[in-house]
């Protein structure tokens, strides 16, 4: 047993084993059918000679359990961090033991976590990063129209009818019509689009190619003759740089593209200091962490883990997935996913571990007044009542842990800045 473990032995005996006993032979006796007597009117003295006492004893437990759970915690001189493990050692017609092993939280000592000299990135912005974040805007709201003259160009989409010959005869699934090609998207084997690249509408041309050798078995390496006739031709227009542009990005008082290009250095240096931000603090908890002396369970990181693998599971339900599914594509099994979800959790636990010792250390507290207006900011940023928010996080003393956290990893930015 780990030095944070406590093991407590309770013991539910007469009335109240009793009274359990006989809730469990209710249950089962509406339940079960023996001749002689309707559904749920067996005498007790006539199903325990039946089935025996023993067939109770599950139930009877399942009734007991919550019971000797508070018993074990009110006993207990240690605070639970996971569900404590219960073992029945002892069970028959007069009582039932339990053995309740209640995980407490292992002792933390810190390290150095001040003033860990670790260096911090400043935000520079370059010229090509500004034209390239324009150009991705233009780009988000660029028009289609089609292409009246000229001929097909990179990044167009060519609209085409096409129809494969492998060896004189029809390709199999290797025709189509008005099938939208775009340029550059290396839709089909090598060469095809480089041979549709510079025809003109109505134009038809033979292109002679040639399958990959890791093509598919019946097709790899051989060649092949795609008829090819161009129906249209789609091209992009990117947006001008003017007043209407401006309106839909929201920037409403840029008037020219010198301040657009301020705009938009803005958010590019407001994104990079972010990423740097995560990084630095990242890098303070990591090595923080790494300074402290602490001896985490195999139990308190396999509860973090199944905790994880439900969030998990929750995203995959989002997904219209499962766990099951999840492991056919991957090909993977419910323990390789435990065990790649280890390192993590060991790192999450120690972070968390590390952060409440600093706040202890630091004396960081937050007041009453302090969580309250920050659940009302919350609930503001998630555009959801501060009720909702206090139901979607526990209870309102989970919501000021959470602000403590946040308090100290504040402190520990501000002091290894």
């Amino acid at each position: 047993m780990a030095k944070n473990d406590e093991k407590i032995t309770i013991k539910i005996e007469g009335e109240e084993w009793q009274k359990a006993l006989d809730k469990a032979f209710k249950k089962k006796a509406k339940e079960i059918k023996v001749d002689g007597f309707r559904k749920g009117a067996v005498p007790k003295d006539i199903y325990l000679e039946k089935f025996g006492i023993e067939s109770l004893y599950m139930d009877a437990v399942d009734d007991c359990i919550n019971d000797a759970y508070k018993k074990a915690l009110d006993q207990s001189k240690i605070e639970p961090v996971i569900e404590p493990k219960v073992d029945v050692s002892q069970i028959d017609k007069d009582s039932v033991t339990f053995e309740i092993t209640i995980t407490g939280k292992p002792e933390v000592k810190l390290g150095a976590y001040k003033d860990l000299k670790i260096k911090k990135d400043k935000v520079e912005v370059s010229k090509e990063e500004i034209d390239e974040e324009i150009n991705h805007l233009r780009e988000q709201f660029a028009e289609i129209r089609v292409k009246e003259e000229g001929e097909v160009e990179d990044g167009d989409t060519a609209v085409i009818d096409f129809k494969g010959y492998v060896d004189g005869e029809e390709l199999e699934g290797g025709s189509g019509e008005n099938f939208p090609l775009e340029i550059g998207s290396h839709t089909f084997i090598p060469g095809f689009e480089e041979g549709v690249t510079g025809m003109k509408v109505d134009e038809e041309k033979d292109l002679d190619l040639q399958f990959p050798d890791d093509y598919v078995k019946d097709l790899a390496g051989k060649k092949v003759t795609f008829h090819v006739i161009l129906r249209e031709i789609k091209t992009r227009v990117l947006p001008d740089i003017d007043e209407n542009f401006f309106k839909d990005l929201g920037y409403d008082k840029v008037t020219n593209a010198e301040e657009l290009a301020k705009e938009v250095e803005e958010v590019i240096k407001n994104r990079k200091q972010n990423d740097i931000d995560d990084r630095f603090i990242e890098e303070v908890l990591s090595k923080a962490s790494d300074n402290m002396q602490v001896e985490l369970p195999e139990e308190i990181i396999d509860d973090e883990v199944h905790r994880m693998m439900h969030q998990f599971e929750n995203q995959l339900k989002s997904q219209g997935l499962d766990l099951e599914k999840y492991y056919q594509f991957t090909n993977t099994t419910h323990e390789d996913l435990h065990k790649n979800m280890e390192p993590e959790a060991t790192k999450r636990i120690k972070y968390r571990y590390l952060l409440e010792a600093v706040a202890k250390a630091e004396k960081i507290e937050v007041t009453e007044e302090e969580a309250e207006k920050d659940a009302e900011e919350m609930a503001q940023n998630y555009g959801i009542s501060k009720e909702e928010l206090i139901e979607a996080f526990g209870s309102m003393e989970v919501l000021k842990y959470d602000a403590k956290m946040r308090k100290t990893l504040e402190f520990l930015k501000n002091n290894n800045a």
